[in-house]
């Protein structure tokens, strides 16, 4: 494996820096090599949150990127702001059930999930996020599910343990997410 490429957007307080700090902590713990870049506005919730993560088997010589293997926009203005990474090799993954536009962006595939939608409908609204991490984990297929939920016991473990319902949550959450799309391994 090269190294994949990873760009993560959505409007602040939908759990895109979450996201990325799970999936990091699973490339550090499986012996990958892992980079992580927040970007976001002085407000918390309702801007452009966007997260840059590379995880790789060698050294990963630059931190910044132009162009992501795969681009997870969960807005339209992250739509918007991330179509400068895109490019003819990209996939595009947005979310059509919170998305009003479909991503019109030169790409391998752009690929609609209604992960809002069932995640309200079916669980929670607070386990989206863990439903994107989930259409990520089976996009790149760069990581293992264990890597992930050891992941995220060490971001979620005090919460689950103080709630084990949730940690049930968060799993069918995140399996019902890889369960969205067909294998993409870009």
């Amino acid at each position: 494996m090269a190294r994949t490429k990873i760009v993560l957007a959505g409007e602040g307080g939908q759990g895109v820096q979450s996201i990325a700090k799970i999936l990091v902590e699973a490339g550090y713990e499986a012996g990958k090599e892992i980079l992580y870049i927040p970007n976001f506005g002085v407000e918390q919730r309702g801007g452009v949150s966007v997260a840059f993560c590379q995880i790789a088997d060698e050294k990963i010589g630059e931190p910044r990127f132009a162009k992501g293997d795969i681009i997870i926009a969960l807005s339209d203005r992250a739509i918007q702001r991330c179509a400068t990474y895109t490019s003819a090799d990209s996939v595009v993954v947005y979310d059509s059930s919170v998305c009003a536009t479909k991503p019109c962006v030169p790409c391998k595939d752009v690929i609609a999930v209604e992960a809002n939608k069932i995640a309200n409908e079916k669980l929670s609204a607070r386990v989206f996020n863990i439903m994107i991490l989930g259409v990520l984990l089976k996009a790149t297929n760069v990581l293992k599910l264990d890597d992930i939920k050891n992941a995220m016991e060490i971001a979620l473990g005090k919460k689950f343990d103080a709630k084990p319902e949730l940690r049930e949550l968060n799993y069918k959450a995140l399996e019902m997410g890889m369960a969205m799309i067909d294998k993409v391994g870009v």
